[in-house]
């Protein structure tokens, strides 16, 4: 398929796929990068990731044929692909649309990296200032009120009724 050039070659997500039979895999893929040429979205080509390979060894009978044995063999076929300067929503619908048309046998698993507009800190440590004034300011309306002498009150009335019945 196509591809669309990067603009400004900020990454935006990794896409993993995998699957048991890599004939499966391939056609997946040849859809998703057709969808996201579609999209607009400038995106890698997919790269192989190491294939996962599992071997089981089973034993026949329990007990006097335990010689006798099966080797089982499961192998994960795995590729990625990159997505570069694309919108959010943009890819929220492109991943959206894959996993509506997925195949069977095939997972997906997609890593997003959100950037965070400039003074991004400045802004949350102003929130967290703010916060803390107001944190301040009704812990000194408190003290003000037990400084009134109502707190001081009620717990001498408690006093005097706790005198009398002993």
């Amino acid at each position: 398929p196509q591809q669309h050039p990067r603009i400004h070659g900020i990454p935006v997500a990794i896409l993993h796929i995998r699957a048991f039979h890599h004939e499966l895999l391939t056609l997946f893929i040849h859809f998703s990068l057709h969808a996201a040429y579609a999209l607009g979205m400038p995106v890698s080509r997919a790269v192989s990731l190491p294939t996962q390979r599992s071997l089981y060894t089973v034993l026949r009978g329990p007990f006097v044929h335990k010689k006798s044995q099966e080797n089982f063999e499961r192998v994960v076929h795995k590729r990625a692909i990159k997505v570069w300067d694309t919108d959010p929503d943009v890819l929220s619908k492109w991943i959206r649309y894959l996993e509506i048309n997925m195949m069977p046998g095939i997972g997906i698993r997609v890593v997003r990296w959100e950037r965070a507009e400039v003074g991004f800190g400045a802004k949350k440590l102003q929130g967290i200032r703010d916060a803390q004034s107001e944190l301040f300011k009704s812990r000194e309306k408190f003290d003000l009120d037990t400084s009134s002498g109502r707190v001081k009150a009620l717990a001498d009335q408690i006093i005097k009724a706790e005198m009398a019945s002993a």
